[in-house]
């Protein structure tokens, strides 16, 4: 036992020297090669943590092969980032494998997890490695929403916009947009600033707009520059202030 839990320390301190090499802190310079080395040590060590880090950059350096090893290794182990990035690897190898990456989704899924359900959703949803089936993916998409999974909650506004997957909703559809737009979700931002416009609710489109500016949502700045030009100088003074001060919700992303 005692030899199992110095290990376990052992490893703790590999994994760590690793990242600070993969990512350059504590006055380390990036070097992915050492990091590798470091992340290697571990798994050597039997550390999950250091089989999905060193299978990590192993993806970075493209050694895809490489890093799917680890992944199905740790996933074996039932580490839950390991399945995970399995699964995702499976969709985005060279050579894909879809099929593969469902089964994996679907097990993770199945106990919880946020990003594998969102993962999972979307291969229903566009018949990747599955046959297609709207009402399952918009089941997921809820799912992963309802976890905290911002790109989720999007979809989940879109699906019931469109009505795929769920019966046609205005009410649904704007307070998961506004949910996804509170959590930083970009887009979201610009399409619920666009809906409080058309709703004549100008100054708390000016707020959104100007936080989907300020992401990177090119379009959305015209459309605030035309709102504030029908504003006092009072009413556009306070949306901007609270667009400085706004924070985004805590999500799983």
């Amino acid at each position: 036992m005692e030899r199992r839990v110095e290990a376990v320390e052992g490893s703790d301190v590999v994994v760590e020297m690793g990242k600070r090499f993969k990512h350059g802190r504590a006055g380390v310079r990036v070097d992915m090669e050492k990091a590798l080395e470091s992340f290697l040590k571990g798994v050597a060590r039997g550390s999950s943590l250091a089989m999905v880090d060193a299978g990590l950059v192993y993806w970075e350096m493209g050694r895809k092969q490489d890093g799917i090893a680890l992944y199905k290794r740790v996933a074996e182990l039932g580490d839950p980032s390991g399945q995970c990035n399995l699964a995702i690897a499976y969709l985005q190898a060279d050579f894909a494998n879809p099929k593969e990456a469902v089964k994996w989704l679907f097990q993770f899924a199945s106990a919880g997890h946020v990003r594998a359900q969102y993962q999972l959703a979307l291969c229903l949803h566009h018949g990747r490695g599955i046959e297609r089936n709207l009402p399952e993916a918009a089941k997921w998409y809820l799912r992963a929403a309802e976890g905290g999974y911002v790109r989720a909650m999007y979809n989940v506004s879109l699906c019931y916009s469109v009505g795929e997957g769920f019966a046609k909703s205005h009410p649904q559809a704007k307070k998961w947009m506004k949910r996804a737009a509170d959590h930083g979700h970009s887009k979201a931002q610009f399409e619920h600033g666009l809906n409080l416009f058309s709703e004549g609710e100008l100054p708390k489109a000016v707020v959104y707009l100007e936080l989907a500016s300020r992401a990177g949502e090119t379009g959305a700045s015209h459309v605030k520059d035309v709102i504030v030009q029908q504003l006092s100088v009072n009413s556009r003074d306070r949306a901007m202030r609270l667009a400085e001060n706004w924070r985004a919700l805590p999500s799983s992303r």
